[in-house]
């Protein structure tokens, strides 16, 4: 049984037999042992059982820096983590009814949720902060959150794009610190992992190799130069907790 993680290789989580993986997965595993998993998410649906829907970025077609083809394939990647999620959280909620939560299919799945989830959440944030045109507005409460932090919006953008462009896969990340309402650029190696306790993602660049190779091959500079042309400030304004700004 496996998930596949980032299009780049995937994971293969424990072996099941076959009447184990139809018991953790109801229709779910019925619907993807018969190569049909549509079947099975429309059935879901129908139920009222779908959690989560993918959502339709395609107004970002046609964006300055981003051919459509790689824009196409970063939607279709995303569409992945959005089904995964609901296969996951389908797959918990049987065992939980089963009574099968000292498991270890229950645990792994428990602890895959996190990569999937995440998956889906931070690529939501990260196309909804896209589509923009001009740069930040430096009267904003966003660019004096930036400045008393950082000391001015410039000294923030040198540190967010050092950031996204150290070595490795992953996300760059300005988050808020909820309790202090100060700001932080973090580096998030993988989905699950990493992501400080308390804080608000606020601007989201992803920098796994398939948001950027297929227009920029390794030239990942070049990547965040058109990232940071096309953001979408007054989305990511509405993130700032308010009551701490």
């Amino acid at each position: 049984m496996e998930w596949d993680k980032e299009g780049e290789g995937s994971h293969t989580l424990f072996s099941l037999t076959r009447r184990r993986f139809l018991s953790l997965s109801g229709f779910f595993g019925l619907a993807l042992i018969s190569g049909s998993p549509d079947i099975a998410m429309a059935r879901a649906e129908k139920e009222g059982r779908m959690t989560y829907q993918s959502k339709d970025y395609n107004r970002l077609l046609g964006m300055e820096g981003f051919s459509d083809t790689l824009l196409k394939n970063h939607f279709t990647l995303y569409q992945g983590y959005v089904t995964n999620t609901n296969k996951l959280m389908e797959g918990l909620n049987q065992l939980l009814k089963e009574g099968k939560i000292a498991t270890p299919e229950y645990a792994e799945l428990k602890r895959r949720l996190g990569w999937e989830f995440n998956g889906m959440r931070l690529h939501e944030y990260y196309f909804e902060n896209l589509g923009g045109k001009g740069g930040i507005h430096k009267g904003g409460k966003l660019a004096q959150k930036l400045m008393e932090s950082f000391g001015s919006y410039e000294a923030w953008e040198k540190d967010f794009r050092a950031t996204g462009s150290m070595r490795g896969i992953g996300w760059a990340i300005l988050y808020q610190d909820i309790l202090s309402g100060k700001f932080i650029n973090f580096w998030i190696n993988e989905h699950d992992v990493g992501h400080p306790a308390g804080g608000m993602p606020i601007l989201i660049m992803d920098v796994f190799e398939h948001a950027f190779m297929i227009d920029y091959g390794l030239k990942r500079a070049d990547y965040i130069e058109a990232f940071f042309r096309n953001i979408n400030w007054a989305e990511v304004e509405k993130r700032l907790l308010l009551h701490k700004a």
